[in-house]
């Protein structure tokens, strides 16, 4: 399974944008603002709690998240960063890194994700049942333009 992250551009304090599944929208996504320098270590841009995860392609994982009491996908090897989720949440206060997902996004405000704990209820059960099928599942995150 292939996860595309696209993001769109970073606006206050957050990076609103979109996940694919195997190339068809599957929801909005809401991160950190992005801070990345390219060809510069994570170490030297990053803010803790307050900085989007490097553009790249990572492996996902579901396991129990002991934070959320509940079974959610997490990307593995992330450079710089440990814990990231896929997740609930509404607005950037709610990151702290992670990628927020939900089914309802408006351009009018643009730091705001609804519908976010439909999404996560559609989106686990899909991740866990492709790896229990033996296939891998990636996310490949992408910057705005």
């Amino acid at each position: 399974m292939e996860l595309e992250l696209r993001r769109h551009k970073s606006v206050e304090d957050a990076t609103p944008g979109e996940l694919l599944i195997n190339g068809v929208k599957f929801c909005a996504t809401l991160e950190d603002v992005v801070r990345e320098v390219a060809d510069q270590p994570v170490v030297q841009w990053k803010v803790p709690g307050k900085t989007a995860i490097p553009a790249g392609r990572y492996r996902v994982a579901v396991n129990f998240s002991f934070r959320f009491q509940t079974f959610l996908p997490i990307l593995r090897d992330v450079p710089g960063f440990t814990g990231i989720r896929l997740h609930a949440g509404n607005t950037p206060v709610d990151t702290e890194g992670c990628i927020l997902v939900g089914l309802a996004w408006t351009p009018s405000q643009p730091t705001f994700i609804g519908d976010s704990r439909a999404a996560v209820a559609k989106l686990v059960p899909l991740i866990a049942t492709a790896l229990k099928q033996g296939e891998e599942v990636w996310v490949t995150v992408k910057n705005a333009a």
